[in-house]
């Protein structure tokens, strides 16, 4: 999920990678795309007007299939929730499964998370952030890769409003310690528990997930607040 660019190395929330879209996906991108999708834009969005009314707003970066946040939001209707995935299957699956689960409140945009955060999302606006399983670059050469680092932690902590959290998880060890040390070093954030939280039941569990529980894969969530 990160990757860098230009002359002046940056984290980016993706690395591009191919990928066949169904034609499910195809005809949701078609029909469920120009009621759900928003443009990328260089100003900042009006979210309320984007959704259609007044409610908590959750971001999601990188939410893969989709399976999870769509489940999440029909859990959790009185909360509002923007997608943010650069990848054309992804964004295809989860408009389907909002037209299959008639889902009214979730807004995608197929854009870079970090020119969405900087750019479209207003400062102290967000009940939440979540990033669930980003890119581990496990080799220690490509750990500089990352998306968890501290300016992107600083700037997802700017858009969270007072009392918002921001719930990240990984299946590697080494990861989560980093992103535990790097989320402890914001001084606008404060964690929740001493070190990595119970999975919130606001956490599905995805497919990929319970098969690596059974094979005895440990997962480490970390659940902050804005103080």
């Amino acid at each position: 999920m990160t990757g860098e660019t230009g002359a002046h190395p940056r984290i980016r929330s993706y690395v591009l990678r191919a990928g066949r879209v169904g034609s499910g996906q195809a005809r949701a991108l078609a029909e469920v795309g120009p009621r759900c999708l928003l443009s990328y834009q260089p100003a900042v969005c009006d979210l309320d007007a984007a959704f259609g009314r007044a409610a908590p707003k959750v971001l999601e970066i990188g939410f893969g299939m989709g399976e999870g946040l769509a489940e999440t939001a029909a859990a959790h209707p009185e909360s509002d929730y923007l997608g943010v995935e650069v990848h054309t299957p992804g964004v295809g699956a989860l408009l389907k499964q909002i037209g299959e689960r008639g889902l009214a409140n979730v807004r995608v945009i197929q854009h870079d998370a970090v020119e969405v955060l900087e750019n479209m999302i207003a400062p102290a606006s967000l009940a939440g952030v979540r990033i669930f399983f980003p890119d581990p670059w496990h080799k220690k050469r490509h750990h500089k890769r990352r998306l968890i680092q501290p300016p992107l932690v600083a700037l997802l902590a700017s858009r969270l409003a007072s009392g918002g959290y921001l719930h990240l998880a990984t299946d590697w060890q080494d990861y989560a310690e980093q992103m535990l040390a790097v989320l402890s070093a914001e001084p606008l954030l404060q964690n929740t528990v001493a070190d990595y939280a119970p999975r919130p039941d606001t956490r599905p569990l995805t497919k990929f997930e319970q098969r690596g529980l059974r094979l005895g894969h440990g997962v480490w969530d970390l659940l902050f607040r804005r103080v």
